[in-house]
């Protein structure tokens, strides 16, 4: 099961859809206004940067009404934006050297490269995601909404051939069948259906193998919130060995955009130590709570000696499974505004 598939999706009126492509602007912004949303999920999927999804989706709506004629009269709108976007994602690939290598190292080794090289990922606040009914969805859609918005699926396609990651997305995120997929990427139906086959076969290799048991709801749980507090006292505190018990030994930690990937817990807390963390020099830390990409995060704030106001540090974003965190992506400061964080701030700010 997938979300609800693209094709099929609901069918804007004949009227309409004839106005757009006889050149009605106003019609035209009304109607793809709607999709704009979920449209920018499929770029950041596609693309795994905020920035350049956001590029991605104005540069598709601009494409659509230049060639607006090339909407079939009486064909849904939704369906065609998204072809438009998966095409401008699959030109802004080819465009960027640091993708294109990494996709050639795909090809040419036929291994994926590593998920450090991915030096353009970027979180998305929670804001800013398509919400899914609880009411409208089973489980199971629900379950991949969130799973194919994480930071490991989005970090693990970003190692994919820009064909696989194309075929994976419209056939097992949005449910297209692979002849429609075969359409919108322009090859045949058995290539789609060797693309989608490597790229499962990567993610059955790189994605993490346990499936978490962790509450699924809309708003934290109470065991989620007590985690979320031991791991802000032990940062604020820098109390290195309350580390231990909230960090499973074998976790992951990444620090995009720079290429290292740190793997166990006291390699991680030495990494931090050698950093500075918990000395006079480095400064106090201050922790805000928020939401990344459907998981928790902590907006981390510094106080160095001298300063008279907290600067923002980094983000983490945290995987938590079976109540304990198994990976943590360290993001720049520089994200805070995204969140609606400030980057700076006069006064201590305290986790609520």
């Amino acid at each position: 099961m997938s979300e609800p598939q693209i094709p099929s999706g609901s069918v804007e009126s004949t009227a309409l859809t004839a106005a757009i492509r006889a050149g009605d602007e106003e019609a035209f912004n009304r109607l793809a206004g709607r999709h704009r949303r979920e449209l920018l999920i499929h770029c950041y999927r596609m693309l795994g940067s905020l920035d350049d999804a956001e590029d991605a989706v104005q540069d598709a709506l601009l494409r659509a009404w230049r060639y607006r004629e090339s909407l079939m009269e009486g064909a849904p709108l939704r369906p065609w934006l998204y072809r438009v976007a998966t095409n401008v994602c699959l030109d802004a690939i080819a465009r960027d050297e640091r993708r294109s290598i990494l996709a050639a190292k795909s090809v040419e080794n036929g291994v994926p490269p590593s998920a450090g090289e991915v030096a353009w990922l970027q979180p998305i606040p929670d804001s800013l995601i398509e919400p899914i009914s609880q009411h409208d969805a089973d489980p199971e859609t629900i379950a991949l909404s969130r799973e194919t918005i994480e930071i490991a699926f989005l970090t693990v396609i970003q190692l994919l051939t820009p064909q696989q990651r194309a075929a994976l997305i419209l056939c097992d995120v949005l449910g297209w069948s692979a002849k429609e997929a075969a359409g919108l990427l322009d090859v045949t139906t058995a290539a789609v259906n060797s693309a989608l086959q490597r790229a499962r076969a990567t993610l059955q290799r790189k994605l993490p193998s346990r499936k978490r048991e962790w509450p699924h709801g809309e708003d934290p749980s109470v065991a989620e919130r007590e985690l979320l507090k031991r791991i802000v006292d032990a940062t604020e505190k820098a109390d290195l060995d309350a580390f231990t018990s909230i960090i499973r030994d074998d976790v992951v930690f990444r620090m995009p955009p720079q290429p290292d990937v740190v793997v166990g817990r006291d390699a991680m807390l030495e990494l931090w130590v050698d950093a500075g963390f918990g000395s006079e020099r480095f400064g106090r830390l201050r922790c805000v709570l928020t939401r990344a990409n459907l998981q928790p995060a902590v907006a981390n704030y510094v106080l160095r000696p001298g300063d008279a106001a907290w600067r923002a540090l980094a983000l983490d974003v945290l995987r938590i499974e079976e109540g304990i965190v198994t990976e943590i992506v360290t993001f720049p400061g520089a994200v805070f505004p995204r969140f609606g964080l400030p980057l700076t701030i006069d006064e201590e700010v305290r986790t609520q």
